[in-house]
């Protein structure tokens, strides 16, 4: 017996959305990320408990685009900021050779610089992105990385142009081979999340993970709380794999003290642990790392 087209139609779109909702189902993941080296107080890749369960990334805090002595921006010419002494491109290779699951990571920006706030301020879109092509391409060969993380919190420029440059330089680098990953750092503030927001709409496709700065929600975050604030930017970074984070400097959010891990193991029995991230491993050397340990053997957990 034929079928009447119009039921035909319908049993065609049910299984296409059948299809689609599958495809984007979101899944946990063993991503674990921490940043390391701006605090200057010797902490080395050495001193970090790797789980060899997950997948591991370092990011180095910081490179900037100010001038050495951090008083003026240079549009898009990339200085180092982190430290070398103790996070240098032998000691990149060191870690690398002994574990097989780390990768090392740039992170690009961050909120000060020389006790005063680190702005976003390109000349011109093609400026900047040439300039940043350059001057990240030799940071990066030199000491060996394998990605970037975008952390710039104050911004002298328009959304768009933010948007502009940024995508453009990770296009540009992975483009190249230069890098195999790229993340962005955003938190709930309305200017940050109009800068971030553009670059999300526009080159979303090319961001491997979103580090959202849970811990900059207030100090009292309850686990309810969290849940809805990952749910919230999970919509607003829709089809991203967004983190979630805390921070061992005492400064905000979920703590693990007050439930951090609790939330985690919420989102993991939805499928919606994409990973965690940590701020920093500078602060957590002087608890022993416990809570590193701890979230790498729940990521570890088969999903």
């Amino acid at each position: 017996m034929a079928v009447p087209k119009l039921k035909l139609m319908i049993s065609l779109v049910f299984i296409q959305a059948l299809i689609t909702s599958n495809q984007a189902a979101p899944s946990n993941s063993d991503i674990f990320r921490e940043y390391i080296g701006a605090e200057f107080n010797n902490v080395k890749f050495s001193d970090v408990p790797i789980n060899p369960n997950v997948e591991f990334h370092f990011l180095l805090s910081f490179a900037i685009d100010y001038d050495t002595s951090g008083s003026s921006p240079t549009n898009g010419n990339f200085n180092v900021f982190w430290d070398t002494g103790n996070l240098g491109a032998s000691q990149v290779s060191d870690i690398k050779n002994a574990h097989s699951n780390v990768k090392v990571g740039l992170s690009l920006g961050g909120d000060s610089v020389n006790s005063g706030s680190c702005y976003f301020k390109p000349a011109s879109v093609d400026s900047w992105v040439s300039n940043a092509v350059s001057s990240l391409t030799s940071i990066i060969q030199k000491y060996n990385l394998d990605g970037i993380d975008i952390d710039y919190e104050h911004f002298k420029s328009d959304p768009n142009t933010f948007s502009e440059c940024i995508g453009r330089l990770i296009k540009t680098l992975k483009n190249n081979g230069v890098i195999k990953f790229a993340s962005i750092a955003p938190f709930d503030d309305d200017d940050v999340q109009s800068h971030y927001l553009a670059l999300w709409k526009n080159y979303g496709q090319l961001i491997d993970y979103v580090n959202f700065q849970f811990y900059a929600y207030d100090q009292s975050t309850t686990v309810s709380q969290f849940i809805n604030y990952f749910k919230k930017q999970s919509s607003n970074y829709n089809g991203g794999k967004v983190l979630a984070s805390f921070s061992t400097d005492g400064s905000g959010g979920l703590s693990p003290e007050n439930g951090f891990f609790t939330a985690c193991h919420r989102l993991k029995s939805e499928q919606n642990l994409h990973g965690i991230f940590v701020w920093s491993a500078d602060d957590s050397k002087k608890n022993g790392f416990r809570y590193e340990k701890q979230s790498q053997a729940l990521l570890a957990i088969p999903h």
